[in-house]
């Protein structure tokens, strides 16, 4: 791929975004050289390099991965779960890309500039690059696309990423402008976003993209099947004919047809179980960028009461969680935020609320519930790692005169009742991280269409508005941790830990890499004959 070109009096944007990526790659690298250093005592290991093989002998045979949730849309600007999005990245690209590392490389364009007040971004597309309906892409699906996605035609956007999006022109087939209505410091992260053909309505059922594999057949609730894209701009990739990502929300049965040989690739694989595979398999440990919490719906009582809240914190013991659940492979945090990004990371917040049952009693009484209350964890049944927390929180409630009960449902039930329904009292779910901390911490914005949480704090609206606009990356970090600690001040939720992920797969499979972000993709993985 060719390097992207920007003009000289934009360096402070080149500046910025590589700050951010080398932020990024100094916190993988240092999580790489913790995993190598316990090689000795376990068999989950870094990623091993094999480049000995030529292209033409990595070529042809299928996988099957597995996965625990169904998808809940095909079409990548309908698709919420992140689940669902790790996968849909095989099949649809944007006008960039981020790679293993983290860093944002061309896919769709081939170059940008941005214009001297950083509100213009011009792009000029790649050539050759097809759809996998045979169609040569131009400017129009991009303009048509990313309109969609900024709501140009609606006055509603689809992602909150594409709000400050004023315009966006197509003045031939090969160039790409979009006119901003403020800067935004973030922004060339949105434009990862999924470019799709023009007036194309039919993605939820047969999805069209530009990616390295292409769609074949969904079985709801069972599987996804993909087919190399032969028309790939990318020469020689994917190696794969074929993958199946197989739904399997039971982790034994998963487990078990792994062990069997059905599965070829288990990705968040526990890691009792990936200690448990004899020979012929190999397993990777890494950061994932994922936030795990336990999150309050502010619109329910007693929630709606901060001391309640803090009273929550006071009685979680997070260690304990980490060391009994993650077998101590997870990272504490302190609010939402990984420790992937670094530079933006709040660590002064990682002991906000140690644990104090004395305090959270005496918090609880102060809210006038000195008895404790009923509370309802509800947890999607496809992640047991989160289903396991709850058990272990429940317990720990209790130390406080909290009765949870934990309530188990259906992935498809999560996404209606609790994630667009706000119909809950709590959960325990991971959210998945982005490579621009606004982006992350936006959902606690209180119009934000993804704050299932019902946060409102107007003081953090303020700051999360300036933060998006700040193009000076020092006051930057400085807003991006006020508003982590405004988040945890305010005890929006208990945030728990980034737990480190596990990929099992067997020896011959080749070429896998992890990602500080949550994608599974296969362009890259082959066969060892």
């Amino acid at each position: 791929m060719t390097n992207l070109r920007k003009k000289n009096n934009h360096n402070r944007y080149t500046i910025l975004f590589i700050l951010i990526i080398n932020l990024l790659l100094t916190a993988c690298n240092a999580n790489s050289e913790s995993s190598s250093s316990n090689k000795s005592k376990s068999k989950v290991q870094t990623a091993e390099s094999d480049n000995q093989a030529s292209p033409k002998s990595k070529a042809g045979g299928s996988v099957v991965v597995t996965i625990p949730q169904d998808l809940d849309f095909l079409d990548p600007h309908l698709a919420e779960a992140a689940g669902t999005r790790e996968v849909l990245f095989n099949v649809f690209e944007g006008l960039l890309k981020p790679n293993h590392l983290g860093e944002l490389k061309p896919a769709i364009a081939e170059s940008y500039t941005i214009s001297e007040d950083g509100l213009n971004y011009t792009f000029k597309i790649r050539d050759g690059v097809k759809f996998h309906n045979g169609k040569t892409l131009t400017s129009k699906d991009v303009k048509f696309s990313y309109s969609k996605l900024a709501g140009l035609g609606t006055g509603k956007p689809l992602y909150s990423t594409f709000s400050n999006v004023k315009d966006i022109e197509a003045p031939d087939d090969k160039t790409v402008i979009i006119h901003l209505k403020v800067n935004e410091a973030g922004f060339l992260t949105a434009l990862t976003a999924a470019i799709i053909p023009y007036g194309y309505e039919d993605n939820n059922k047969k999805p069209i993209g530009t990616g390295p594999f292409k769609f074949v057949e969904y079985k709801a609730g069972q599987s996804l099947t993909l087919a190399k894209n032969e028309d790939y701009y990318v020469k020689g990739v994917p190696y794969l004919n074929q993958v199946e990502f197989r739904i399997i929300p039971d982790p034994e049965t998963a487990f078990l047809a792994f062990q069997s040989g059905e599965i070829d690739i288990y990705p968040r694989i526990g890691t009792e179980k990936a200690e448990q595979l004899g020979t012929g398999f190999k397993t990777i440990s890494s950061p994932q960028n994922l936030v795990q919490l336990l999150a309050f719906n502010h619109a329910k009582k007693p929630l709606n009461d901060i001391k309640v809240r803090q009273a929550i914190n006071y009685a979680v013991n997070v260690d304990e969680i980490i060391k009994g659940v993650a077998l101590g492979k997870g990272t504490k945090i302190g609010s939402n935020l990984s420790p992937v990004l670094s530079q933006y990371f709040n660590k002064t917040l990682v002991d906000a609320y140690p644990t104090d049952i004395k305090k959270a009693k005496q918090l609880l009484q102060e809210a006038g519930v000195k008895d404790g209350f009923n509370l309802t964890i509800t947890v999607p049944s496809v992640y047991p790692f989160h289903v396991d927390t709850a058990q272990v929180i429940a317990q720990q409630l209790a130390k406080v005169g909290i009765r949870a009960k934990i309530e188990t449902v259906e992935w498809g039930v999560w996404l209606d009742r609790v994630y667009k329904g706000r119909d809950y009292e709590a959960t325990i779910i991971g959210l998945d991280g982005k490579l621009d901390p606004y982006e992350i911490l936006s959902r606690y914005i209180s119009t934000a269409e993804n704050n299932f949480l019902n946060v409102k704090i107007p003081e953090l609206d303020q700051v999360l508005s300036q933060a998006r606009s700040e193009i000076d990356q020092k006051n930057r970090v400085k807003l991006i941790k006020e508003a982590q600690k405004l988040i945890t001040d305010n005890a929006a939720a208990v945030f728990i830990m980034d737990p480190h992920t596990n990929v099992s797969f067997k020896s011959s499979i080749k070429g896998y890499q992890t990602y500080p972000i949550y994608v599974q993709d296969l362009s890259t993985v082959y066969i060892k004959k």
